[in-house]
């Protein structure tokens, strides 16, 4: 989510200032329920503006697909815009955008979700549409031969022509050896040129159910309106047997793995991954809180450890960052990457001796309270913003679903992590920043054959 730097300074100026209890005021009214079909309802009031936001979330990503049959839940995203029972290619989107409606779609290694922002007068038309595709989606051949060329373009473009994609892609395939998250969103080349029409119907009928589905709405409505739209839209939708998903389980630790690439890019630059548990899979919550306030703690801004002590302070590196997705429906990786700082000579080798350093500190030394209350509060003023949409909202919501757990997460975030101490994050550094844990990718330059 893009944030406009003005807002998020005031954000972080409340922040600091106000205690957490205070800035954790009532919950927005939030409502849950079934359709008899297994449909689940989730609805946020929020009535700011005459605005809602409709969501649907399956429970199917790349993480559910299996060798040589790979990108079939984006390609799959792709035709759920090209007809149905009632309407022909492209026509729903059109009926969208005559009513000033937003309207999209993602895939992730762990869902498929599509959207629609519009009038709260308008939500109905929403849910005629999204229930028509769910209920008699019609795939016809020749959109199909169509747009699998289009998906192959848009592998070229965001991926195979663009070296820092390239290399993660790699460097993700070493670092999840056990689970399906090694597995690329939009499928690997071969299985896109070999893919049929017959596999994505396949697709469809196996994991588009009312029963493996979660409706999201956020805006200016109430439960009753939802629930009664909602029954009218998707009930008479029947529900079908599921497959039984299995949570993509990593090696704790595998072993150290090392990769190296070359490719066409002008500087060298470095992927270090941890293997780490997410919310979902970890039996210790607060150590998952603390591994998202080392995130910050070391990549958080301009006074964040990376750039204060590598940039500026070494001149180590031109660049570094963290990354840390808690919210995954299986176990997750903790990511660091650096560029070294060519300006200074510096290698590929001392940058990551200095990503070390960085890590061996937290494991020796916990963060000052001073630097703990920073951070955390820099990601609580992160929070409190996306929570000024209603299309965060949503999302939040729905991927917490999805993903296997409660959207009433979200309104104990806050408190969550104020509990977190700064001997949590020592221990999390000491349990997960290990070599047994590690997989490292070096990109070159592809005209160098070393450094």
């Amino acid at each position: 989510m893009k944030m406009l730097a003005r807002r998020a300074a005031g954000l972080l100026l409340v922040a600091f200032c106000l205690p957490l209890t205070a800035q954790a005021a009532e919950p927005q009214p939030t409502h849950e329920f079934s359709l008899e079909n297994g449909l689940k309802v989730i609805v946020r009031e929020d009535h700011r503006a005459p605005v809602v936001v409709s969501q649907i979330w399956y429970k199917v990503g790349s993480s559910y697909e299996t060798p040589g049959q790979t990108g079939l839940s984006h390609a799959l995203e792709h035709m759920m815009f090209k007809g149905s029972r009632k309407l022909g290619p492209g026509e729903a989107s059109r009926i969208l955008r005559e009513l000033g409606a937003e309207e999209n779609a993602f895939t992730s290694d762990d869902y498929t979700a599509y959207y629609q922002v519009l009038a709260r007068d308008r939500l109905s038309v929403a849910f005629e549409l999204e229930a028509d595709r769910l209920a008699s989606l019609r795939l016809p051949p020749e959109e199909f031969s169509r747009e699998i060329e289009v998906i192959k373009e848009e592998r070229r473009l965001r991926t195979d022509d663009k070296p820092s994609a390239l290399a993660y892609e790699r460097f993700q395939a070493l670092a999840y050896p056990a689970s399906g998250y090694h597995t690329p969103t939009i499928g690997w080349m071969a299985d896109l040129k070999r893919m049929t029409v017959a596999e994505l119907r396949h697709w469809y009928e196996t994991w588009y159910a009312p029963n493996n589905a979660t409706l999201v709405v956020v805006g200016d409505v109430s439960a009753s309106e939802v629930k009664t739209l909602a029954e009218r839209y998707f009930g008479a939708i029947p529900r079908r047997a599921v497959p039984s998903a299995k949570t993509p389980q990593e090696l704790a630790e595998p072993g150290e793995r090392r990769i190296r690439l070359h490719l066409k890019t002008q500087l060298p630059s470095l992927l270090m991954g941890f293997n780490v548990p997410s919310l979902a899979t970890a039996k210790n919550a607060r150590q998952v809180h603390a591994l998202r306030l080392i995130s910050a703690l070391l990549d958080g801004g301009y006074s964040a450890r990376l750039p204060a002590r590598l940039e500026r302070g070494e001149e180590l590196v031109s660049g570094a960052s963290a990354y840390y997705d808690a919210f995954t429906r299986g176990d997750s990786l903790f990511v660091l990457s650096a560029t070294p700082n060519g300006q200074t000579g510096k290698t590929l080798k001392q940058a990551e001796a200095g990503l070390w350093r960085q890590l061996d500190d937290l494991k020796k030394n916990p963060p000052s309270a001073e630097e703990l209350q920073r951070v955390r509060a820099q990601v609580i003023a992160g929070l409190v913003f996306e929570r000024d949409s209603i299309t965060s909202q949503a999302t939040t919501i729905g991927e917490l679903e999805t993903v296997g757990l409660s959207w009433k997460l979200m309104d104990e975030d806050l408190a969550t992590l104020e509990a977190v101490t700064a001997a949590d994050i020592q221990q999390a550094a000491r349990t997960y920043f290990t070599r047994e844990r590690l997989s490292v990718a070096e990109i070159l330059p592809k005209e160098a054959a070393h450094e």
